[in-house]
């Protein structure tokens, strides 16, 4: 959408500025931009990654552009704005895809118009300008702040448009009373929804995302869900997953660490979503990029023996204790034997073979354990309580691909 032109005649903050005044601002350029960064950072964290992140460069371009459009309009209030225009809608766009709404873009307009005032008090000081010419400027900088702030919202309520959302963000509204659980009257949740144009489900599905992770929403179904505001950005799916709703998920989220929770009622959203971080810890931060989430479906034993690490250590050192005081390798050894052994219940000769060992080397180990544990390897409670502890230290220490032990 173009500027309309002005009224012949018109007579607006700009005019009221110097042209003179433009040669004198634009060696201040580069360093500006660096102190509005700096500010904007420390001021709105959410944006580090942003201005220092992979794509900073992409981002401190539009912003130079912006600052140079104001600096071209100083020198001649006909300049063109065709360029500021589309990268300030693209920012509002940007705002609306990350789920945002626009107070933090507005704050960074509003901390680099207090920095541009710093900068050009000083140099008002160096060059002895008039209060007249710094008031007119002041007056001139808010105005422009105006028309980007503008800009920007016009690209905002467009992309929400075309994401299904509301411009005062209902839907994450909605999402965020959901995961309140049980205490949330359905009621007073059908109203939201409602208001929010979403059907309100009977089961929900929720996939958390890595820090950083951006999906691609124009491949996610408009009845999604999406909270990326906060630094454990997650989805809501409406219902079970079906193959299609899996084939979409997989393009949207391409790219990205993510692990999909259970299917849950709707009043136990919050545990889908503490389930689907719960696993998302155990996909590692540089994951190939073409991995596919991962599914709680797929790893409920993980999830289970995981589930409390501090009573897992408990478990583990009650329950493997009468191989504690051996040396590490040792212990690893009868410990990967006992897990075989438990796990099984296959001879000495096949577990020979599982373990790459002598069949009479697991005989000597099996006596080994049965001195050590004596009577809890007979008694069921007891052999399942080791077994638990074996399992839950093989999936927080598991033996690489190709290690075999040793013959003792």
């Amino acid at each position: 959408m173009a500027r309309p032109p002005k009224p012949a005649g018109f007579t607006g903050p700009m005019e009221q500025i110097p042209r003179e005044l433009a040669a004198v601002m634009r060696p201040e350029l580069p360093s500006l931009l660096k102190e509005m960064a700096a500010e904007i950072v420390s001021v709105i964290p959410e944006y580090r990654e942003l201005l220092e992140g992979p794509n900073a460069r992409v981002v401190r371009v539009g912003i130079e552009q912006n600052i140079a459009t104001f600096v071209d309009q100083v020198a001649a209030s006909t300049a063109t704005t065709s360029l500021r225009d589309e990268i300030c809608r693209r920012f509002g766009r940007f705002e609306a895809y990350e789920g945002r709404s626009l107070d933090m873009l507005q704050d960074a307009y509003r901390i680099g118009c207090q920095v541009a005032l710093r900068r050009v008090r000083a140099v008002g000081r160096r060059y002895n300008l008039s209060a007249t010419v710094l008031m007119a400027f002041a007056d001139a900088l808010f105005a422009y702040m105006g028309e980007i702030a503008e800009l920007s919202r016009e690209g905002y309520l467009q992309a929400m448009a075309e994401l299904g959302e509301e411009p005062d963000n209902r839907r994450r509204r909605l999402l965020r009373r959901i995961l309140g659980g049980a205490s949330v009257a359905r009621g007073a949740l059908a109203e939201l929804a409602e208001h929010a144009a979403w059907a309100l489900p009977d089961q929900v599905t929720l996939v958390a995302l890595g820090s950083g992770s951006r999906p691609a929403r124009a491949l996610l179904d408009r009845d999604v869900l999406v909270d990326l505001a906060g630094r454990e950005p997650y989805l809501l799916v409406p219902g079970p997953l079906d193959e299609r709703r899996r084939r979409a998920l997989a393009a949207a989220l391409a790219g990205c660490r993510a692990a999909v929770g259970l299917t849950t009622p709707l009043g136990e959203a919050a545990d889908s979503l503490r389930w689907a971080r719960h696993l998302l810890a155990s996909v590692p931060a540089d994951a190939a990029e073409d991995r596919p989430p991962a599914y709680c479906e797929d790893h409920l034993v993980r999830l289970w023996l995981l589930g409390d690490p501090a009573l897992l250590r408990q478990i583990a050192e009650r329950h493997l204790a009468p191989l504690a005081a051996l040396t590490p390798t040792r212990r690893t050894r009868l410990l990967e034997t006992l897990h075989t052994w438990l796990t099984t219940r296959a001879t000495a000769a096949e577990m020979a073979e599982l373990l790459g060992v002598h069949p009479q080397t697991v005989r000597y180990r099996i006596r080994t354990l049965e001195r050590a544990f004596g009577d809890r390897l007979a008694d069921g409670e007891s052999r399942f309580a080791i077994e638990v502890a074996l399992r839950a230290t093989h999936l927080t220490a598991p033996t690489r691909p190709g290690d075999r032990p040793h013959c003792d």
